[in-house]
């Protein structure tokens, strides 16, 4: 009977023994395990940074922040051109300001006051007549002029402007109103209580034998008192298609109200292309 009780006694120990070693099997796993798990999140978070910073990198570079340098080609450039350089880039800029200088002083336009101390009739007569302009006051470039007439000289598209005012004013008995009636004698008032004052911009073109357009009109009918001072402004502009020959002029009715400062009247025009 004692050998049946040792056998069983063995099988207990085996038993816990086996146990005991299949305790010590799982344990080095469960370590292993809690050893690599952070090793696998640090390596995917470094792998998730490299990539965000490849995307900026190639979107900075998308976008053109980020510069290609070729460093290959930097030891073949002379030394001379690279301290020369900006020498250079000054004398460019200089004659560049120096070309729009010398473009600006010979554009071509004009621009005319009108001429002081003008004789037109007082009759009221609403007849248009030609302007004459000062050029003593004025300047014409690449443009001529005679006799109100702006010459076209260059065939072009140009501005062409026109401004003229009108005033009226009763002296009374004064000093000024005594030399108008001596200078007017015999010649009935003037009745200005319904006046037209109408500007016109004439184009004679040379293509229709210099026959004479309007390209412009502007004005008004005024209504003005004998015995206040009165005044009215027309003004005009517009771009025209000139040729080489063609003719401007600015024609008013009532001319002898017309302003004779030039800063009020004057007509002119400026090329602005081919």
């Amino acid at each position: 009977m004692a050998a049946p009780h040792s056998e069983y006694r063995g099988y207990l120990r085996n038993s816990v023994d086996l146990e005991a070693a299949q305790h010590r099997f799982h344990q080095p796993a469960q370590s292993s395990e809690s050893t690599y798990r952070p090793l696998l999140f640090g390596t995917l978070a470094v792998m998730g940074l490299l990539q965000v910073a490849s995307s900026v990198a190639i979107l900075l570079h998308l976008t053109g922040y980020l510069q290609e340098v070729d460093l290959s080609a930097a030891p073949h450039r002379p030394i001379e051109d690279v301290q020369t350089e900006p020498v250079l880039n000054a004398l460019r800029d200089t004659r560049k300001s120096r070309r729009c200088k010398n473009q600006k002083e010979s554009l071509t336009s004009a621009h005319l006051p009108i001429k002081a101390h003008q004789e037109y009739s007082k009759k009221g007569e609403p007849r248009a007549i030609i302007i004459d302009w000062d050029e003593t006051r004025g300047h014409h470039q690449k443009m001529g002029y005679l006799k109100g007439k702006l010459l076209v000289k260059e065939s072009g598209f140009y501005y062409v402007y026109a401004k003229t005012c009108f005033r009226y004013y009763n002296y009374g008995t004064g000093e000024a109103s005594r030399q108008e009636d001596s200078s007017q004698a015999g010649t009935p008032p003037v009745d200005v209580s319904n006046t037209q004052l109408i500007q016109y911009v004439y184009h004679e073109s040379i293509k229709q034998n210099s026959k004479a357009v309007v390209l412009m009109k502007t004005g008004s009918t005024m209504r003005w008192n004998n015995t206040t001072y009165n005044m009215y402004c027309a003004q005009q502009g517009r771009g025209v298609r000139l040729e080489d020959g063609d003719t401007l002029f600015v024609n008013v009715s009532n001319a002898w109200m017309l302003d004779p400062e030039g800063e009020g009247t004057y007509f002119g025009a400026i090329k602005l292309g081919n």
